[in-house]
């Protein structure tokens, strides 16, 4: 997005690296354990040293309808897999999005992030970022999403592009 509009002065600040978080499409999954899909890039020692538990994790799978995937092991959070061949996309991308509820950044730079999920999961994960204040800066098709947001720049394909602030019926 880099030299779309010229310089013509101001001051521009780049967030702390720690306040902004990248869900792309295909999200990495470490080796690991469940809890650690989750958590990372933080470590277990990390984890617990934020005062959070295991039924806070419970609470963000539930908020992206996936704590199925913790039922389905015998030893849940501790459940060590190939998560990037056992998990379906969807199911890859909803991690995600819990794992940015985890970390509750101040900006998500959302990729396509949500491309294999239903419209109304989609809307459930969007509407939950949203109620944590996590501003969302979207890459993405789907039309569905433009509620969740404020502007829109749109691209359109011959090098020009259009960027707008969206009404309250545009977001409807």
């Amino acid at each position: 997005m880099g030299n779309l509009w010229p310089i013509r002065g101001g001051v521009l600040r780049k967030p702390d690296f720690k306040d902004i978080f990248y869900i792309p499409q295909r999200p990495y999954l470490p080796t690991g354990t469940l809890r650690d899909q989750i958590i990372y890039p933080h470590t277990k020692e990390q984890f617990l040293n934020t005062g959070k538990c295991d039924e806070d994790l419970i609470d963000l799978l539930n908020s992206v309808d996936i704590d199925v995937i913790r039922k389905r092991y015998t030893h849940g959070f501790e459940s060590v897999k190939d998560w990037a061949d056992v998990l379906s996309g969807g199911e890859k991308q909803r991690v995600a999005m819990a794992r940015l509820f985890y970390h509750c950044p101040r900006y998500a730079i959302l990729d396509e992030c949500t491309s294999a999920v239903s419209v109304d999961v989609e809307g459930k994960m969007y509407s939950h970022a949203k109620k944590l204040g996590i501003t969302l800066i979207t890459v993405s098709h789907r039309k569905t999403l433009w509620k969740f947001h404020d502007y829109i720049l749109r691209f359109t394909g011959d090098g020009e592009f259009s960027f707008e602030k969206l009404e309250l019926e545009e977001k409807m």
